[in-house]
């Protein structure tokens, strides 16, 4: 079968590659759609990064590079392995693309994403969306009902803003404010919204991202190079601030900017992934009380996230941007992100 297989920094290649096989407890998916996440684009630039180094294999794969690409993906179950129940056939499901080892402090805590031995499907090997097929364990494998696979795709980047969401405490009513526009800051707009929290506030530089925001779900888009956004967010506010507040863009600035918009006892989630140690002002912490939360991933989200699909209350079709067949995956998906990365939320690949 054909797969994008990362080699090294900026060489993946679709090449063929074995046809993977079920096991016990697992299911085969015939890919239909895989989203190219930011996750991806640091790896093609900057990687190994989530991808094992050469000559460390992940501790629950065995693989080092190459290996498949891809995790964020929708398919149908073409066969089951022995003993799974649930899962037939046919099934149209999302894959919640982990690897966990199940024995260590956080999973038998039920907070399985911060697995001492994480992995990723489509980065740490096991396979990976950017192929024809793919085996993941039963578990991992979401059905989604009527809803088509092109959405499923959009089921993982939704679970990352609904676990934002969720982890916040977030109330309907409450304010909010979401610092960057990019592809995880607007579904974690779309999640708010669809929480009932309100007013939210995007705040974006970029005039592509602004122009996407209200689509997602913002009330107010406040660019930062022409506003002061703390102030602009106790207006808003009556004086108080905002409630809770997303830090998406893993830049000092605006970790500073969501710190001091919130209001005292307010919560400052970060979802972002920091390239480098972040600096925090302390103190601005300290004299209101605020609350910092790091959230990874998603964790028992797929479920619900695809409730919200299939109620109404996402519109995830707007989500998407470009639509490409594997073979064109570097320099139509990669390359095209890269270069222009501000005009597209999600290209999604066909293999």
């Amino acid at each position: 079968m054909r797969a994008a297989r990362f080699h090294g920094r900026g060489d993946i290649r679709v090449e063929e590659v074995p046809e993977p096989r079920v096991r016990p407890g697992t299911v085969k998916i015939r890919v239909e759609w895989c989203g190219i996440c930011g996750t991806d684009l640091h790896e093609f630039l900057e990687g190994p990064i989530f991808v094992p180094a050469p000559g460390s294999p992940h501790p629950l794969t065995g693989e080092e590079p190459p290996v498949v690409m891809g995790h964020e993906f929708a398919g149908v179950v073409t066969e089951t392995g022995p003993g799974v129940t649930g899962l037939a056939e046919g099934d149209r499901v999302a894959v919640e693309p982990y690897h966990t080892c199940g024995k260590c402090p956080a999973c038998l805590a039920g907070r399985y994403n911060v697995c001492h031995h994480l992995g990723f499907i489509g980065l740490s090997g096991g396979g990976g969306g950017f192929a024809e097929y793919c085996v993941v364990d039963a578990l991992r494998a979401h059905p989604l009902g009527d809803i088509p696979t092109h959405l499923g795709a959009l089921v993982e980047p939704l679970a990352v803003g609904r676990h934002a969401v969720r982890m916040s405490g977030v109330r309907a009513g409450q304010s909010a404010v979401v610092f960057g526009a990019g592809p995880i800051g607007l579904v974690t707009t779309a999640c708010l919204r669809a929480a009932g929290a309100g007013p939210i506030v995007v705040v974006e530089p970029a005039a592509a991202r602004k122009a996407k925001a209200p689509a997602a779900g913002a009330d107010v888009v406040l660019d930062p190079a022409e506003t002061a956004v703390p102030e602009a967010v106790a207006d808003l506010t009556g004086g108080a601030g905002a409630d809770v507040a997303f830090e998406c863009a893993g830049i000092d600035s605006v970790l500073a900017q969501a710190i001091t918009s919130v209001r005292a006892g307010g919560t400052v989630v970060n979802v972002a992934i920091w390239g480098r140690p972040a600096a925090v002002q302390m103190n601005d912490l300290v004299m209101k009380e605020v609350n910092v939360l790091g959230v990874l991933a998603y964790c028992d989200d797929h479920p619900d996230t695809i409730r919200l699909l299939a109620d109404g209350k996402i519109d995830a079709e707007r989500f998407i941007t470009g639509r490409v067949r594997l073979e064109d995956i570097v320099e139509r998906g990669f390359r095209e992100l890269i270069g222009n990365k501000d005009e597209h939320v999600k290209i999604l690949v066909r293999p």
